[in-house]
């Protein structure tokens, strides 16, 4: 009962069988009695019409071929003492019977359905008529047959049309889930209620409901983390500034060494709030269009907005040359920008004073990818899988992060129709974050 269609085919077809058999039973059963009470009454009119003549008048010996395929009459005839004076067919050897009527004997094997008349007349004859059951059974079989086999035509045909009610059926409601998987937190549509059965229209209509709500409760979601970011974005300006004035009043020693530990601290505040926006506006419903992007213009914009940083690190930032043609990919500028971005900063940031990131192009022939390699400390294999989760950092680091720089390249990366690979270097300390397309 877990499907539909297979709980449709394991009752109905069972029944359309029994229905089948039911009916040719039953026309076997109505034509073998209508056949019967035909015979007989034909049986009955020749009998007594012989027993009626003063002379005996009887038909011509019949073949065993007519008397078993074509129906044809034996006739006997008797006189009053019991003796035979007629047998229109001479091996049946079946005897006078002691009653008058209709009654079914057997004779040499073969079942006979015979009439017998009462003496008649003065002669006091009787006349005996029988006709083969075999005939009979036959013919009874052929007419139920004819009746029934329009019915044997239409039952396959009944079965295949139900067979493919049920898989019609089954297919609308697949559509409907593989719409409802389609669905994710940046596109929340209704599905079309124009191929769904009537019986499953109320469960759609209600898991449409659904999906607004959802819709709505994202929106406000996203509605509350930018106006979230931008009232803080203010406040921790302001305090940014208010730091910068008093720095140069501050003596030197410990009062300037927390001073230096609060101002750090409100440059993450910033760099949070900046990714918080920066997240929000990804989760957004897409609205740039997906084009045709050069990739390595895009990594010069991204490297050149990220030199300042490399220099503050005194990092060797650099790309490496590609040998080939120039590859592209087929995405939003803004979500590729995202992805490299973020790929870039994480590395520079994990990176020790002195390192160095490599961005190289890798374009073997088969789908061309982007490879950000640096010399850091790499990622222990077990929480590799777990860095792309939100505010997730690795336990020991001593880089301040709030752990979205990833999370926002991954958001960025999935809108692209891209994916990020993470792995350790063999040949050293560090780690190699691939993009490629999905």
């Amino acid at each position: 009962m877990c499907s539909l269609r297979r709980a449709l085919m394991l009752w109905l077809i069972p029944l359309f069988l029994l229905v089948g058999v039911v009916s040719a039973g039953f026309s076997y059963w109505s034509y073998n009695r209508m056949v019967g009470e035909f015979m007989d009454e034909q049986m009955m009119q020749l009998a007594n019409s012989i027993a009626a003549q003063e002379d005996t008048v009887a038909p011509k010996s019949p073949t065993i071929e007519r008397i078993h395929h074509y129906g044809a009459y034996v006739v006997q005839v008797w006189d009053k003492e019991g003796r035979q004076r007629l047998n229109s067919y001479a091996p049946l050897t079946a005897g006078l019977q002691p009653e008058a009527g209709l009654k079914d004997v057997v004779s040499n094997d073969t079942t006979w359905r015979v009439y017998s008349t009462d003496a008649s007349g003065v002669s006091g004859r009787r006349v005996q008529v029988f006709q083969s059951g075999t005939f009979r059974s036959k013919l009874a079989i052929e007419r139920a047959g004819a009746a029934i086999a329009p019915v044997l035509i239409l039952l396959p045909l009944a079965i295949l049309t139900l067979w493919g009610v049920a898989a019609s059926m089954s297919r609308a409601v697949q559509d409907i889930g593989r719409q409802a998987a389609l669905q994710d937190e940046h596109h929340i549509t209704e599905l079309p209620l124009d191929r769904v059965p009537a019986e499953i229209r109320p469960l759609v209509v209600s898991f449409n409901s659904l999906l607004t709500r959802l819709r709505d409760a994202f929106a406000t979601q996203r509605r509350f983390v930018q106006d979230a970011a931008h009232e803080l974005r203010t406040p921790i300006t302001a305090v940014a500034l208010q730091l910068e004035n008093v720095r140069h009043d501050l003596p030197a020693g410990s009062c300037r060494e927390s001073f230096s530990q609060l101002e750090a601290g409100v440059v993450r505040a910033q760099r949070l709030v900046d990714q918080l926006l920066r997240l929000s506006r990804q989760e957004a419903p897409l609205v740039e269009a997906a084009r045709t992007v050069d990739l390595q213009a895009q990594l010069h914009e991204s490297m050149n907005a990220l030199i300042t940083l490399a220099d503050q690190r005194n990092i060797d930032l650099g790309l490496v040359p590609s040998e080939g043609p120039a590859p592209t990919f087929k995405c939003s500028p803004a979500d590729l920008r995202s992805v490299l971005d973020n790929l870039i900063e994480n590395a520079l940031r994990y990176t020790p004073e002195g390192g160095v990131v490599d961005v190289r192009v890798v374009n073997d022939g088969a789908k061309p990818a982007v490879e950000v390699i640096d010399t850091g400390p790499g990622i222990p294999p077990d929480l590799l899988s777990r860095v792309f989760d939100r505010f997730f950092r690795v336990p020991g680091s001593s880089v301040r992060g709030s752990g979205l720089g990833l999370a926002i390249a991954a958001s960025a990366a999935q809108r692209c129709g891209l994916r990020i690979e993470l792995r350790n270097r063999d040949d050293r300390s560090g780690l190699v974050a691939r993009v490629e397309p999905a």
